[in-house]
């Protein structure tokens, strides 16, 4: 249920020009040009194409000693890869399914229902896989799907548009995970004896939101604020809410402090903007670092995940839960030191290092704020 919670992704690589070059219509040589001399002119003509493509490769292009195990989770550095199998888990990107299983686990940890039983292990073990490999499967590769012409601009050596899939296969993959997907959660909901498909309902409302994300022609990704809010609250609101139905009882207010919390999932949004900031300018894509400019956008990620937090343990402390409040603000300080030694120094150069750093003291506190609002 990615949709059901990217870009944010993660803890976790130009072609245009040669395409053009490759495509550029021919100079026709005068009839009086021999054979020889046309022979020599084009390859003339092929060399300097070649040469502009070479001097842009280390760029653009990925390393030549790309990880295989990157290729897998589906993150920069991966290596060129053929077999299909491989390729279409690199589509569905595993990197981005431990959010979503997270959320889960807090929504369950939420619903003060979860027992460590063989039947209650099952149900959550089916909903992670339903929010992660499933949901989150599809929602990649149909952002990848509508992000080809992008990725052609900024990683042109990804599986679509490099050619390493054809169109068909990413088109039946994307229809057999969406239905993987909301079968499993159909399921799930007769599991749980709800009279109300509780869990299914979020799973169609997660895939459309995923859609007019990704999809002409609402395509919210287009704006920096609507497309990254929605991205955040599929990272943390829809598995939050889907672990706590299957279990329990889903409340107004958990669901408006989960939305709350997805501010802090427009933050982590925001990090994987700056990396794309050339395709998304190029294609009139209104990402926050394109319209405000890096320097500006990267405040506006760390004040969306600080201040979001730091408001979460202030409502703790007004509920009556400090000794909670008081954890979830000492997970902030460390996400705060990251900060300001990775991300705000160069969010390109370090975004992966800043997320595998930080993210996982963020996600600890997202189920501090879950076993806080079961008690």
């Amino acid at each position: 249920m990615a949709s059901v919670l990217n870009n944010v992704s993660s803890v976790c690589l130009s072609n245009l020009n040669s395409n053009r070059l490759r495509t550029r219509p021919p100079v026709l040589t005068p009839i009086s040009v021999s054979f020889t001399r046309r022979r020599l002119t084009i390859r003339a003509a092929e060399t300097d194409a070649n040469e502009a493509v070479k001097s842009q490769a280390p760029d653009k292009a990925p390393a030549a000693s790309g990880s295989n195990f990157n290729q897998l989770l589906g993150i920069k550095g991966a290596a060129q890869e053929t077999n299909k199998w491989k390729i279409r888990l690199q589509l569905t990107k595993p990197v981005t399914w431990p959010p979503l299983v997270w959320g889960v686990v807090c929504g369950a940890a939420a619903s003060g229902n979860f027992h460590w039983n063989l039947e209650d292990v099952a149900k959550s073990i089916a909903c992670m896989m339903m929010s992660g490999p499933f949901l989150t499967g599809y929602t990649q590769t149909l952002n990848d799907w509508y992000d080809r012409e992008i990725d052609a601009i900024n990683e042109p050596y990804r599986p679509i548009p490099s050619g390493a899939i054809s169109e068909s296969e990413v088109i039946t993959q994307i229809w057999l995970l969406l239905l993987g997907g909301l079968g499993l959660a159909g399921l799930l909901d007769i599991w749980a004896g709800h009279d109300f498909p509780t869990v299914f309902y979020l799973a169609v409302g997660g895939s459309l939101l995923s859609y007019i994300y990704s999809a002409p022609p609402l395509k919210l990704k287009q704006n920096g604020w609507v497309g990254n809010f929605a991205l955040g609250a599929s990272y943390i609101s829809l598995p939050w809410w889907a672990g706590q139905a299957l279990f329990g009882t889903l409340t107004p207010d958990i669901i408006v402090l989960t939305l709350l919390y997805s501010i802090a999932g427009l933050g982590i949004a925001i990090v994987n903007d700056f990396k794309s900031v050339e395709g998304d300018r190029a294609l009139g894509l209104q990402s926050l670092p394109v319209a405000f400019g890096a320097e500006t956008a990267k405040w506006i990620c760390v004040g969306a995940i600080d201040i979001t937090q730091i408001s979460i343990a202030g409502y703790l402390l007004g509920v009556g839960k400090p000794y909670y409040a008081l954890a979830l603000l000492a997970l902030i300080i460390p996400q705060v030191v990251f900060q300001f030694q990775y991300f705000l120094k160069d969010p390109v150069k370090y975004d992966v290092k800043y997320q595998a750093s930080a993210q996982p003291f963020l996600v600890l506190g997202l189920l501090v704020t879950a076993l806080a609002t079961s008690h």
